[in-house]
């Protein structure tokens, strides 16, 4: 992945982690993500490393301007020249002209860009265009290179025509059959499964096991050989027997989509009721597409006023037990659902700090509550981190409240 400003921190990289789940589902065993600058000697040293991987993919560089400069220093490490392929420069071209046209400038400002960016090494194909800078794939000793724009829509357009390219599906032929289970469990700690695993005889050359925490969800992916699936099953039944009931997902949907499939399933209609969290439940949610079909809506109620306004939070109640308390999470709850008119609402008040702590609650302390028309469900919790991971942390358990609700809560019987 190319680009100083990656390195200087200015961006955070998208190109990669989209790359590598890709590459991952087709089959391939991921060595390395690198992040390097534009600087020739760097760059230069990365494709070097990366030509002896059986499939490199770059991204950036592809640009009109001086330190675009990926496909040459590719060019130049696979002994090749560039040329400038002409129907390319007329394709560019084109869509240049219309750039300069919008922006009032002369095309001459453009022509120097188009013929950069229209010359590419010998013997490489264009993949199209999602822009001005084409993508490209070529294969060179072994390796096949594809080399992609910066801008992740743009790369994420050109990407299925360079895993259609001629030579990227001869080295998908040649990958050896893979099975792959997912387990997403919700409560166990991340040292726990790693125990449990260890007992079970832990991975072998034909069982590879990977263990990741993400905000209380432990994610773990088994790939074994296609010929020899024997030792990830007993992984797999060893984690079962015993986190059986803490188990929530087979697949790599998120959190959000699992609460919104249940919804629909059982014709429910969501709403939320957020303090410390400030939203990000609801931005989860509506992250999801179609999410209108269920989440009505979420009343961010952050001061003790508009807890009272808005939601219906007896005064009494946020007198006697304060803001961060169970009898308020409790009305919140109720008062979303009155308000908004949904079938179930959740939700969440704490103390995100690093202020607020007073005797008795501590920085991190969260209620969380969901209620449904049949009654309702509450969690406290005490959650470590700073602000930003206290908040995303009792974000997620918002959302696996919700699910553990919804799922047993049956169709139409709130």
């Amino acid at each position: 992945m190319t680009g100083s400003e990656l390195v200087r921190g200015e961006r955070n990289d998208a190109n990669g982690p989209f790359l590598a789940a890709e590459l991952v589902r087709l089959g391939f065993d991921i060595g390395r993500i690198v992040i390097v600058g534009d600087r020739p000697d760097e760059l230069r040293g990365a494709i070097a490393e990366a030509l002896s991987a059986d499939v490199c993919v770059l991204s950036g560089g592809l640009g009109p301007t001086h330190d675009d400069r990926t496909l040459e220093l590719l060019a130049a490490a696979t002994g090749r020249r560039l040329r400038v392929d002409p129907h390319l420069e007329v394709e560019i071209g084109r869509v240049s002209r219309t750039i300069a046209e919008g922006l009032g400038r002369p095309y001459a400002d453009f022509e120097g860009g188009v013929v950069k960016q229209a010359s590419l090494p010998e013997g490489a194909t264009s993949l199209g265009l999602a822009g001005t800078a084409p993508g490209v794939v070529f294969e060179s000793g072994g390796t096949v290179a594809i080399a992609l724009p910066g801008p992740p829509a743009e790369l994420r357009r050109l990407w299925p025509h360079a895993i259609e390219s001629d030579s990227f599906r001869d080295v998908l032929a040649r990958i050896l059959p893979r099975n792959h289970r997912v387990l997403r469990f919700f409560g166990p700690s991340e040292s726990a499964v790693a125990r449990v695993l260890e007992e079970a005889g832990g991975e072998a050359q034909e069982a590879e096991v990977t263990v990741c925490a993400r905000d209380f969800e432990i994610h773990v992916d088994l790939y074994s050989d296609d010929g020899a699936p024997k030792r990830a099953a007993a992984l797999e039944q060893a984690l079962r027997e015993e986190f059986g009931a803490q188990l929530f997902a087979e697949d790599e949907r998120p959190i959000e989509e699992i609460v919104f499939t249940l919804a629909r399933a059982r014709g429910l209609t969501l709403a939320t009721a957020e303090s410390c969290t400030g939203g990000m439940v609801g931005a989860r949610l509506t992250a999801v597409p179609g999410a209108s079909d269920t989440f009505l809506g979420g009343i961010v109620a952050y001061s003790n006023p508009v807890k009272s306004g808005l939601l219906g939070v007896p005064t009494a109640v946020l007198d006697r037990f304060g803001a961060v308390s169970a009898e308020t999470a409790k009305a919140m709850a109720e008062g979303a659902r009155t308000a908004l008119g949904a079938d179930v609402a959740a939700s969440v008040t704490g103390i995100a700090g690093p202020g607020g702590a007073t005797p008795g609650k501590p920085v991190g302390l969260v209620f969380v509550h969901v209620e449904t028309p049949a009654g309702g469900e509450q969690l406290r919790t005490e959650l470590p981190g700073d602000r930003e991971r206290i908040r995303g942390r009792a974000t997620a358990f918002v959302l696996h409240l919700l699910r553990r609700v919804l799922t047993h809560t049956g169709d139409h019987s709130v």
